[in-house]
């Protein structure tokens, strides 16, 4: 069974929930943005940063998709949305799931892919090893 992190959008989240075309298109600004630095670098770094190709099944496309690696240290990242029921609220989330036959670069990869999300939509993020990181504004 592969391993999975949530990215919670709670109370104090700058968003409600994200749709499968909403969250490709923040990985496309993610390697927008890799891209910008490299070149700032003078370096190509958008390979290196984002070394993946966004990839469906067909009759899956709007449950999940998944990035496929480019290079033989990366093999796959799913991505998923669905919603759960906290108390009497629901709360969305986005799964980020590493399946059994992910690298530890895949891992490496998914924990930044994670904090990037978690943090520019300060959501609650709930790491693969269990580990909460709140980075929603608390009181």
């Amino acid at each position: 069974m592969g391993q999975s992190a949530y990215i919670k959008f709670v109370q104090g989240s700058a968003v409600e929930r994200l749709s499968l075309d909403e969250v490709k298109e923040r990985l496309g600004r993610y390697r927008e943005q890799t891209s910008l630095t490299g070149r700032q670098l003078g370096w190509d770094y958008t390979e290196s940063a984002f070394p993946y190709t966004v990839e469906t099944k067909p009759g899956e496309e709007n449950r999940w998709f998944y990035l496929k690696g480019t290079s033989p240290q990366y093999n796959y990242i799913l991505f998923g949305v669905g919603s759960q029921e906290v108390g009497d609220q629901s709360v969305s989330h986005v799964q980020v799931v590493l399946p059994d036959s992910a690298t530890h670069g895949d891992k490496s990869k998914a924990n930044e892919l994670c904090k990037y999300f978690a943090k520019h939509l300060k959501a609650e993020l709930t790491m693969f090893n269990g580990r909460t990181i709140y980075y929603n504004p608390r009181k």
